[in-house]
């Protein structure tokens, strides 16, 4: 059995709402029949999915990355803007973008979510003064072309977007425009200095990796105006086979949730950017996208029909649901230097709602998402966790691995009361855990919010919801007393003073 020692006074730091952001890409059908789908009945007179707003709402979507993502190194933000939009071919995923959703509707979009945008610029095939150009479109009143463009197409106050990524992953030859470590370095540095020229207020991020080579490169010219440094992680990378990691298999992942960011923070201070520059990790899920023959293939059905795939809602189960609880109690507890995370993507393919003509359904991750930021406090708690029982978990390599059973967090909410996440990976046991309280007083009951399914393959779908949450149950407490949790279930448990 665990044992959790709770110390209401030590604070780890207060999270930022901004780690539970989303992304979304022009990826098949997560711009274009996801959260733009002019004509369906239950979209806005501007085309925008009302159902995808509210669902966004509910889990109060903080800041939305966009464009890509892969994309977003092969086009051109200026053939997606004003009354005469101009397709373009797109290299990355090989078909044709119609370029009708530009900035204009991903700012709409933003507004009606009630998220900050976050743009990611082009510094694959793109320049530094295109980037630069992009901040000039979107935040100056109406001083140069772009800014008078902005205001020419019915735009006159400034859209002030403050957050903006310098590329996606051109540190990786599937990019188009990879760069080498100093080649970035360079075209961070230069991009940064003109994007800062425009506006200096706004926020600037890059492209980076946990790899020393790669972070000297780039924080020795740019760290002076970077905000944060920007990690990508996808565990289960099946995007040429869909070979599904199983349960068992998924929890094996969860070891390992915070290698980048242990490293990336021993970088960032070792460079006296500790204080000065936080990560945003503004990729990240269970799995990578199916996306096969991409390179090579030459018929629809062997590189773009395959895509549908990304919407079987039986693949997304109680795997993919506590390992994202996993993750986000990782960036809760990294909280003084992980200061953002965006889910890949929130709509279609892996997201966390899936959309179809006559509605949406809410994967069992989309709940993760809902309990962790409607349920969860702000202040993360400095825990401290012994004993417990260790899974005995086989790797998808087939080798043999433990995991502790238990993910426990701490945090205060705004009356001080202790709230926990606490996460069961044990696909077939409950588990239990008790808490020394220390000096402080023990509380006199709790309510517990439960998320499990019926197995670890239980899923949602149209007409199918067998992964949401439990009504919460409330009981009487008194320390020592032992705390169960279901078998692959993710819980928040609120002690009550």
């Amino acid at each position: 059995m665990v044992l959790l020692h709770i110390d209401p006074s030590r604070t780890v730091g207060k999270r930022d709402p901004m780690i539970y952001g989303h992304f979304i890409e022009h990826f098949h059908r997560q711009i274009y029949g996801g959260i733009y789908d002019p004509g369906n009945p239950l979209s806005d007179a501007e085309g925008f999915r009302i159902d995808v707003i509210k669902a966004m709402q509910r889990i109060k979507t903080p800041v939305l990355r966009w464009p890509g993502g892969c994309y977003v190194s092969a086009s051109h933000w200026k053939d997606g803007v004003g009354k005469e939009r101009r397709p373009h071919f797109d290299k990355a995923w090989r078909v044709e973008e119609p370029n009708t959703f530009g900035t204009d509707e991903y700012i709409a979009f933003c507004r009606k979510v009630g998220c900050a945008p976050y743009i990611c610029t082009n510094a694959g095939t793109g320049s530094a003064e295109e980037m630069s150009d992009w901040v000039e479109y979107c935040n100056l009143p109406n001083e140069g072309p772009w800014a008078k463009l902005r205001a020419d197409n019915g735009h006159k106050d400034p859209f002030k977007v403050k957050y903006w990524s310098i590329g996606n992953e051109n540190y990786g030859s599937w990019e188009m425009g990879a760069k080498s470590a100093e080649e970035w370095g360079r075209l961070v540095t230069e991009s940064a200095k003109m994007m800062k020229r425009v506006d200096p207020s706004i926020e600037l991020s890059a492209a980076a990796l946990a790899d020393l080579d790669w972070n000297i490169n780039l924080l020795k010219g740019s760290g002076k105006n970077l905000s944060w440094i920007s990690l990508h992680g996808y565990w289960d990378g099946i995007n040429q086979t869909n070979d599904y990691a199983n349960y068992e298999q998924s929890m094996v992942y969860t070891n390992t949730l915070d290698s980048q960011v242990a490293k990336v923070r021993g970088l960032l201070a070792a460079m006296d950017f500790g204080n000065r520059i936080r990560i945003a990790f503004d990729e990240w899920n269970l799995r990578g996208w199916y996306h096969p023959n991409v390179d090579a293939g030459l018929s629809l059905d062997e590189y773009i029909k395959p895509r549908d795939l990304n919407d079987e809602n039986q693949r997304y189960t109680m795997a993919d649901a506590v390992f994202t609880a996993c993750f986000l109690s990782m960036v809760n507890r990294n909280c003084d230097i992980v200061g953002m995370a965006n889910y890949a993507p929130v709509v279609n393919t892996r997201g966390c709602i899936y959309t179809y003509p006559k509605g949406i359904v809410l994967r069992p991750t989309y709940h993760v998402f809902d309990m962790y930021v409607n349920e969860l406090g702000d202040t993360v708690l400095d825990t401290y966790a012994e004993a417990g029982q260790k899974l005995s978990l086989t790797d998808k390599q087939g080798k043999a691995t433990e995991t502790p059973a238990l993910d426990l967090l701490a945090t205060l909410d705004a009356q001080g009361n202790v709230v926990l996440a606490a996460i069961n990976k044990d696909p077939a046991k409950a588990q239990d855990f008790t808490i020394d309280w220390g000096s402080s007083p023990s509380p006199s009951g709790y309510s517990i919010h439960t998320l499990s399914g019926t197995s670890t393959e239980s899923y949602n779908d149209a007409g199918h919801d067998d992964a949401v949450p439990l009504m919460p149950t409330k009981a009487g407490y008194k320390a020592p007393d032992s705390i169960k949790l279901p078998p692959h279930s993710v819980n928040v448990i609120k002690f009550a003073k």
